[in-house]
């Protein structure tokens, strides 16, 4: 098989930010690094594509084993491809956002990443440029989340409209207004009311929905301007 002449072999990478909600803040997973460099230090997950597959197939692959989930909601952030981004030899990384229903995901962890979930803006120091992909990340979150109803993949199988509005607010690191935030929720009619209350955080209760799986598959990508100011 004949090969491009006098070019520089490279290795390519992928890197996925992966974000979860535990009912209060959004997290992040982080794993500790395993090999040198840095041995021990934290990290994103990652690792690299192999010869018979696509950057997309190697990022399903590895949070298939890390998580043990199918359909996990993934997209291609950017690529990282600074000269002297990797210590070890000249690597290109593909990154990828994960946004994976936390409840879930603890039941299926994989013991052998060893990894832990850290509040968004609290989380030790990341090797390489991983702190610039997640800055990244988040930024292209809270674009996409202003416009479309993305965040409804960080939420469990029933929710209620305060636990949702806490999702959003530490998203965006800002309150929200109860009696607007109900109303422009409600009216994307992406969100079936059921008969139970959470009844553990208010004398009254809320109500718990669920989401429609069907309106939101054909709406995801609907433009609902939610939030008008994206960088609030």
């Amino acid at each position: 098989m004949k090969k491009y002449s006098q070019q520089t072999r490279m290795l390519l990478a992928v890197d996925c930010i992966i974000f979860g909600f535990d009912g209060q803040d959004l997290k992040l997973l982080l794993i500790q690094r395993g090999f040198q460099p840095r041995k021990g230090e934290w990290s994103l997950v990652g690792g690299f594509v192999q010869p018979d597959e696509s950057a997309d197939a190697a990022a399903a692959r590895i949070l298939k084993k890390l998580s043990g989930l199918d359909g996990i909601y993934m997209e291609q952030l950017h690529t990282f491809s600074h000269p002297q981004r990797d210590t070890v030899e000249r690597t290109v990384s593909v990154a990828y956002t994960a946004l994976i229903d936390l409840q879930k995901f603890k039941q299926h962890l994989h013991e052998d990443f060893h990894a832990v979930w850290f509040p968004i803006n609290q989380h030790p120091e990341l090797i390489f440029d991983h702190q610039l992909m997640v800055n990244k990340a988040k930024e292209q979150l809270r674009y996409k989340a202003a416009l479309h109803p993305l965040l409804l993949e960080l939420m469990p199988s029933k929710f209620t409209i305060p636990q949702l509005q806490q999702l959003y607010e530490s998203v965006y690191n800002s309150e929200f207004d109860k009696g607007n935030f109900s109303r422009k929720i409600l009216s994307t009619k992406l969100l079936v009311k059921l008969a139970d209350k959470d009844k553990l955080n208010s004398k009254k209760g809320a109500f718990y929905y669920r989401i429609d799986r069907k309106r939101y598959d054909a709406n995801k990508q609907a433009f609902l301007n939610f939030v008008p100011d994206p960088k609030i």
